[in-house]
């Protein structure tokens, strides 16, 4: 199967396989994969969404609800789903796609559900090769479902364009949200399960962080955060928050913002690849001799892979 052709005329089962390679630990799976994203040119016509919260608040049938929002615009939608990994067996349910069964079988939607590998992010260093690849393959709508272990998944902000963080009531968020963290990283915040008895109490949480917000800085210099209800049950708040999103995407496009962030984004996986890769010491070598940058600029403009990079080093 040629890989590249396939991914073109957006065959999912090649996707499928490019994103086991993305995946794979083996040195010649991960550069055939450098060297068949160098092949395309990044989609900056996309829109990359991070959706986090924590486990029960109900992201996989938010998603489902929120995707299909998306296919009624005559978009594709790619849902990367990060499944919590066993740290004895490095096992993983894998069960988002279960989950999401309605969406799993939209011609113009693929669910892939990926194992964290242990990373408490929620998100490690190949999540953005598989952004990548589905950008490669088409896909105008990539969504993110990460772990929801907390703090540290702000990682997944490197990687997105807006972020949405899911929460419900009397889960103790909002003493959290005074914490600096996600909640300073989320562009919009969505109450999950406003039906039946939990109305009331999801109408007086959406005020309490209305509260919070008002004090915290605008996100992204551009965006003031904001609080919505929905039902993923009662299917209401749904088309609200797709609305939301698209004028941020509007807002951001309109003075650049958004292929500046992507840029910022790069540059930071790439330090964070190399740091990882060659450690600490290398990297602060290589940053002390002014030679970190000149490795960025060639690999931003193309000249050289990242890949190649940690070989030379």
């Amino acid at each position: 199967m040629d890989l590249y052709t396939e991914l073109k005329n957006k065959n999912n089962k090649a996707l499928s396989k490019t994103i086991t390679l993305a995946e794979s630990t083996l040195e010649k799976d991960q550069l055939y994969i450098q060297k068949l994203l160098s092949k395309f040119t990044e989609n900056h016509n996309t829109i990359r969404i991070g959706v986090t919260g924590i486990p029960g608040v109900g992201k996989s049938s938010f998603i489902e609800k929120f995707g299909q929002t998306f296919l009624n615009q005559g978009k594709s939608v790619a849902v990367l789903a990060i499944d919590p990994s066993s740290e004895k067996t490095s096992g993983s349910i894998l069960g988002d796609k279960s989950r999401m069964e309605k969406l799993s079988l939209e011609e113009n939607a693929f669910i892939r559900p990926s194992s964290n590998n242990g990373t408490l992010g929620g998100v490690s260093n190949k999540t953005r090769d598989c952004i990548l690849l589905c950008e490669a393959a088409g896909y105008d709508v990539i969504i993110i479902e990460t772990v929801g272990v907390g703090q540290s998944e702000t990682t997944v902000s490197k990687l997105v364009d807006i972020m949405l963080l899911l929460t419900i009531t009397g889960a103790g968020d909002q003493l959290q949200a005074i914490k600096r963290g996600i909640i300073e990283l989320a562009h919009l915040i969505i109450i999950t399960k406003d039906d039946g008895d939990n109305k009331i109490k999801a109408k007086q949480t959406l005020i309490e962080f209305k509260n919070i917000l008002s004090i915290n800085p605008p996100v992204d210099e551009i965006w003031l955060p904001k609080v919505v209800k929905c039902s993923s049950i009662k299917n209401i708040g749904i088309n609200q928050i797709n609305t939301i999103v698209n004028q941020f995407e509007n807002k951001a496009r309109e003075i650049d913002s958004f292929v500046n962030k992507r840029r910022e984004q790069k540059i930071y996986w790439i330090k964070k690849v190399l740091k990882d890769e060659l450690g600490n010491r290398k990297y602060l070598m290589l940053k002390k001799s002014k030679e970190l940058n000149k490795i960025i600029k060639n690999i931003i403009s193309g000249k050289n892979d990242l890949y190649n990079v940690i070989k030379e080093n």
